[in-house]
């Protein structure tokens, strides 16, 4: 008769480490992305020897919330000249935290990669090369090149960053490189600017 009110004792206490080591083993996973609300775009006139020319110009796009892929942030047209060729570098900020993103991008450059897409590329009005230090594949600095004859005066640029990706994997050298899904990784920016061609 004892043992029998000691039961409901016994029977609480197996529960409560029941329920707590449910909690234990299934924590909340974390969100490693980064918050982005400023992009740059810095572009700076070179000449055939890509020395500058003239003054930098800078474009940008803002969300004081942080630019989520398929939001719509504030975007600020890229404005270009027909035949010039211009070094594009690109600056990414986090205003929420006051951290400047683009050194993160630089120090990770091995988990990093910027892939330039969309008609102003795959129309062949603009070409881009990565020219960043060393020789890696990152796009925080970039040789841009546009066509003397655009056939148009407007297009689209769409900037992608990602990370974790595998750098090696075939194709993903290329800066223009539509598959880039298939490297693996995931997406910390996605955005389109639009391109004005004078």
């Amino acid at each position: 008769m004892k043992n029998l009110r000691k039961l409901p004792l016994y029977l609480f206490a197996v529960l409560a480490m029941g329920f707590a080591s449910c909690e234990s083993e299934n924590p909340e996973e974390e969100n490693d992305g980064e918050v982005i609300t400023d992009v740059t775009l810095n572009f700076q006139e070179v000449d055939a020897s890509n020395n500058p020319v003239g003054s930098p110009v800078s474009f940008k796009a803002s969300d004081p919330q942080g630019i989520e892929v398929g939001s719509s942030p504030t975007i600020q047209p890229v404005n270009i000249t027909r035949g010039k060729r211009y070094i594009m570098t690109i600056e990414v900020f986090n205003s929420i935290e006051n951290e400047d993103i683009t050194e993160e991008i630089l120090e990770e450059a091995d988990e990093h990669q910027f892939f330039f897409l969309g008609p102003a590329f795959t129309n062949n009005i603009m070409t881009i090369a990565y020219a960043d230090a060393g020789g890696i594949a990152l796009g925080l600095r970039n040789l841009v090149t546009v066509s003397s004859s655009p056939g148009t005066n407007n297009t689209t640029m769409r900037v992608v960053l990602r990370h974790d990706l595998n750098k090696s994997f075939s194709g993903a050298s290329n800066p223009n490189f539509e598959n880039f899904v298939q490297a693996g990784g995931e997406t910390d920016l996605d955005i389109t600017f639009p391109v004005v061609i004078n």
